[in-house]
Protein backbone atom coordinates (compact mmCIF):
# COMPACT_ATOMS: atom_id res chain seq x y z
CA UNK A 1 0.00 0.00 0.00
CA UNK A 2 3.00 2.28 0.48
CA UNK A 3 3.20 4.85 -2.27
CA UNK A 4 -0.47 4.74 -3.24
CA UNK A 5 -2.22 8.09 -3.28
CA UNK A 6 -5.62 9.32 -2.09
CA UNK A 7 -7.24 12.70 -2.76
CA UNK A 8 -10.32 13.81 -0.83
CA UNK A 9 -12.59 16.63 -1.96
CA UNK A 10 -14.65 17.87 0.97
CA UNK A 11 -16.85 20.70 2.12
CA UNK A 12 -18.15 21.79 5.50
CA UNK A 13 -19.40 24.93 7.17
CA UNK A 14 -18.26 25.93 10.64
CA UNK A 15 -15.75 24.27 12.93
CA UNK A 16 -15.30 20.61 12.06
CA UNK A 17 -13.99 19.89 15.56
CA UNK A 18 -17.02 21.53 17.19
CA UNK A 19 -20.05 19.87 15.64
CA UNK A 20 -19.79 20.61 11.91
CA UNK A 21 -19.96 17.62 9.55
CA UNK A 22 -18.51 17.30 6.10
CA UNK A 23 -19.50 15.89 2.76
CA UNK A 24 -16.71 14.26 0.79
CA UNK A 25 -15.76 12.44 -2.37
CA UNK A 26 -12.61 10.36 -2.72
CA UNK A 27 -10.23 9.73 -5.60
CA UNK A 28 -8.07 6.63 -5.10
CA UNK A 29 -4.88 5.83 -6.99
CA UNK A 30 -5.72 4.02 -10.24
CA UNK A 31 -2.41 2.11 -9.90
CA UNK A 32 -3.87 0.05 -7.01
CA UNK A 33 -4.55 -3.61 -7.73
CA UNK A 34 -7.88 -5.26 -6.85
CA UNK A 35 -6.91 -6.17 -3.26
CA UNK A 36 -5.39 -2.74 -2.66
CA UNK A 37 -8.54 -1.08 -4.00
CA UNK A 38 -10.69 -3.05 -1.56
CA UNK A 39 -8.34 -2.12 1.29
CA UNK A 40 -8.28 1.59 0.37
CA UNK A 41 -12.07 1.77 0.35
CA UNK A 42 -12.24 -0.07 3.70
CA UNK A 43 -9.65 2.25 5.27
CA UNK A 44 -11.14 5.53 4.08
CA UNK A 45 -14.73 4.59 4.91
CA UNK A 46 -13.71 3.56 8.43
CA UNK A 47 -14.52 -0.13 7.92
CA UNK A 48 -10.91 -1.17 8.58
CA UNK A 49 -10.75 0.43 12.03
CA UNK A 50 -8.13 2.92 13.16
CA UNK A 51 -8.53 6.68 13.20
CA UNK A 52 -10.95 6.74 10.26
CA UNK A 53 -13.32 4.40 12.14
CA UNK A 54 -13.64 7.19 14.72
CA UNK A 55 -13.62 10.11 12.27
CA UNK A 56 -16.08 8.94 9.59
CA UNK A 57 -19.15 8.25 11.78
CA UNK A 58 -18.58 11.38 13.87
CA UNK A 59 -17.69 13.89 11.15
CA UNK A 60 -18.86 12.70 7.71
CA UNK A 61 -22.50 13.30 6.80
CA UNK A 62 -22.24 12.01 3.21
CA UNK A 63 -19.79 10.34 0.88
CA UNK A 64 -20.76 11.67 -2.54
CA UNK A 65 -18.72 9.08 -4.39
CA UNK A 66 -15.45 7.33 -4.95
CA UNK A 67 -13.40 6.87 -8.11
CA UNK A 68 -10.10 5.33 -9.11
CA UNK A 69 -8.00 7.58 -11.32
CA UNK A 70 -4.51 8.33 -12.54
CA UNK A 71 -2.90 10.81 -10.18
CA UNK A 72 0.40 12.39 -9.37
CA UNK A 73 1.66 13.92 -6.14
CA UNK A 74 4.93 15.81 -6.14
CA UNK A 75 6.62 17.03 -2.97
CA UNK A 76 9.88 18.92 -3.22
CA UNK A 77 12.54 17.36 -0.98
CA UNK A 78 13.07 20.67 0.81
CA UNK A 79 9.28 21.13 1.21
CA UNK A 80 9.49 24.35 -0.76
CA UNK A 81 6.58 23.27 -3.00
CA UNK A 82 4.01 20.51 -3.46
CA UNK A 83 1.36 19.61 -6.04
CA UNK A 84 -1.36 17.11 -6.88
CA UNK A 85 -3.15 16.23 -10.10
CA UNK A 86 -5.95 13.77 -10.68
CA UNK A 87 -6.54 13.35 -14.40
CA UNK A 88 -8.50 16.38 -15.58
CA UNK A 89 -10.37 16.62 -12.24
CA UNK A 90 -7.80 18.10 -9.82
CA UNK A 91 -4.86 20.43 -10.35
CA UNK A 92 -3.56 22.11 -7.20
CA UNK A 93 -0.21 23.26 -5.88
CA UNK A 94 1.27 25.17 -3.00
CA UNK A 95 4.50 26.75 -1.83
CA UNK A 96 5.88 27.07 1.68
CA UNK A 97 5.34 30.37 3.47
CA UNK A 98 8.30 32.64 3.95
CA UNK A 99 8.90 36.25 4.79
CA UNK A 100 11.50 38.97 4.47
CA UNK A 101 13.27 37.88 7.65
CA UNK A 102 12.77 34.13 7.23
CA UNK A 103 15.75 31.81 7.17
CA UNK A 104 15.57 30.46 3.58
CA UNK A 105 16.85 27.04 4.75
CA UNK A 106 13.91 26.53 7.13
CA UNK A 107 10.15 26.19 6.69
CA UNK A 108 7.27 27.60 8.75
CA UNK A 109 6.23 24.44 10.57
CA UNK A 110 4.25 23.37 13.59
CA UNK A 111 4.51 20.18 15.59
CA UNK A 112 1.71 18.36 17.41
CA UNK A 113 -0.95 20.28 15.44
CA UNK A 114 -4.34 20.44 17.11
CA UNK A 115 -7.12 18.98 15.01
CA UNK A 116 -4.88 17.80 12.18
CA UNK A 117 -6.87 16.82 9.09
CA UNK A 118 -5.05 13.48 8.89
CA UNK A 119 -5.48 12.55 12.55
CA UNK A 120 -2.65 12.23 15.00
CA UNK A 121 0.71 12.88 13.36
CA UNK A 122 4.28 12.90 14.61
CA UNK A 123 5.46 14.86 11.57
CA UNK A 124 5.77 18.58 11.14
CA UNK A 125 3.02 20.48 9.34
CA UNK A 126 4.52 22.82 6.77
CA UNK A 127 2.40 25.92 6.25
CA UNK A 128 2.10 27.42 2.82
CA UNK A 129 -0.07 29.21 0.30
CA UNK A 130 -1.73 28.02 -2.87
CA UNK A 131 -0.24 28.67 -6.28
CA UNK A 132 -3.29 27.27 -8.05
CA UNK A 133 -6.29 25.19 -7.13
CA UNK A 134 -8.92 23.73 -9.40
CA UNK A 135 -11.05 20.67 -8.84
CA UNK A 136 -14.23 19.22 -10.22
CA UNK A 137 -15.75 15.99 -9.01
CA UNK A 138 -18.53 14.56 -6.90
CA UNK A 139 -20.39 17.89 -7.10
CA UNK A 140 -17.42 19.87 -5.80
CA UNK A 141 -16.41 22.43 -8.41
CA UNK A 142 -13.94 25.08 -7.34
CA UNK A 143 -11.30 27.40 -8.70
CA UNK A 144 -9.42 29.11 -5.91
CA UNK A 145 -7.19 32.13 -6.32
CA UNK A 146 -3.50 31.96 -5.55
CA UNK A 147 -2.58 32.87 -2.00
CA UNK A 148 -5.13 30.75 -0.12
CA UNK A 149 -3.98 28.43 2.67
CA UNK A 150 -2.12 25.26 1.72
CA UNK A 151 -0.44 22.73 4.03
CA UNK A 152 1.80 19.71 3.70
CA UNK A 153 0.97 17.20 6.45
CA UNK A 154 2.90 13.91 6.48
CA UNK A 155 1.24 10.93 8.11
CA UNK A 156 1.83 7.24 8.56
CA UNK A 157 -1.31 5.19 8.98
CA UNK A 158 -0.70 1.52 9.50
CA UNK A 159 -2.71 -1.47 10.54
CA UNK A 160 -1.95 -4.40 12.77
CA UNK A 161 0.93 -6.66 11.81
CA UNK A 162 -0.08 -9.46 9.46
CA UNK A 163 -0.79 -12.71 11.27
Amino acid sequence: MAGLKVVLLSSFTGNLWDGARLETGVFFDGAANVDQRRALVAIFTGQAGGWMAQFVPAKVSAVRGIAFADMAVEIDGSLERWSVTVGDKVDASGVALSGPTSDPTKRLQSFNPPGSEVGPTDGAVTWGKSVNGRWSGFGFDQNIPAGQASKHIPFDWHGPDAQ
